[in-house]
């Protein structure tokens, strides 16, 4: 089954997800704003607290640039608003159980894990323009590292 992928120039799909206090959040919400909007596999694991802190010590440097973080994975509000804590993130985390975003953007689907073909999350950014069109897509995304080049490649440092 070939799973849907997003490219530069489509329109992002728009979301309405809980945060990790429960509180709607909507893409369409940021109009007139560019979002980054990120997708990782689970809460607290090495890979995806170092994505999330990353985004989290970067977060000035992207909001001074015009850039809301958006970071998405299958997590419960609960475990969003631990892991948040535990972190001390301060980029807004989203739930999406039932994996329809994550499906919509592409970034949920067969993957390769240690060498298998598996059902999951696959680790993808997107930067959205301030129009509501995709700006760039990357799938297979590296956790460390990661937004590091992303901040190079916008022109940021």
């Amino acid at each position: 089954m070939t799973q849907q992928r997003l490219a530069a120039g489509d329109p992002a799909p728009d979301f309405t997800l809980p945060d990790s206090t429960g509180s709607k959040v909507t893409l369409s919400g940021f109009r007139g704003k560019s979002v980054i909007v990120y997708f990782y596999p689970k809460a607290a694991t090495p890979g995806c607290t170092k994505q999330a802190c990353d985004f989290s010590e970067n977060l000035a440097l992207l909001n001074d640039a015009g850039y809301e973080v958006l970071g998405i994975s299958p997590d419960a509000p609960a475990k969003l608003a631990k892991f948040t804590e535990d972190e001390g993130l301060t980029i807004t985390l989203l739930s999406d159980p039932d994996k329809t975003v994550l499906t919509e953007w592409g970034a949920f689907g067969e993957k390769q894990n240690y060498g298998r073909t598996v059902q999951g999350v696959i680790r993808s950014t997107f930067v959205v323009g301030s129009d509501g069109t995709i700006a760039d897509a990357r799938y297979n995304v590296r956790a460390t590292g990661h937004v590091a080049k992303l901040i190079k490649d916008l022109r940021l440092a």
